[in-house]
């Protein structure tokens, strides 16, 4: 079973560098490009969108939220262009780091925080 699990997870590695390297192949529809984009953008940020340390909802994103956004991405994409990227994504050492991603993940964590505070400056302060 969990070699079962490890292979899942290799997988699911494989298909989203292969993802980020489809994104960019000209014989992809720009709806499948926009939208592998958004997956591999959130996938490769160094920042989620609910912290690990929040238990049980930290790995939320990880365990559901990114598989399913590259299954729906990998329909999205031509068979032979997705067979071609996988080939390269397994030659790939290291999976690159997106800072937009980051920085608009941290954007709305900011605006949460600031909409939290200034519901407490009211409470506090009617």
């Amino acid at each position: 079973m969990l070699e079962n699990w490890k292979t899942k997870a290799r997988q699911l590695k494989t298909d989203t560098l292969a993802l980020y390297l489809a994104y960019r192949d000209p014989r992809v529809g720009w709806q499948a490009r926009v939208f592998a984009a958004l997956v591999v953008g959130y996938a490769f940020s160094p920042i989620d969108l609910i912290p690990d340390f929040i238990p049980l909802l930290g790995y939320l994103d990880d365990l559901i939220l990114i598989p399913a956004g590259v299954a729906l991405a990998l329909k999205m994409i031509p068979p032979e262009v997705m067979a071609e990227c996988r080939i390269a994504a397994a030659e790939m050492d290291k999976k690159p780091k997106n800072w937009t991603a980051a920085l608009v993940i941290g954007l709305i964590w900011a605006g949460v925080l600031a909409a939290a505070g200034f519901g407490f400056w009211k409470m506090i302060n009617p």
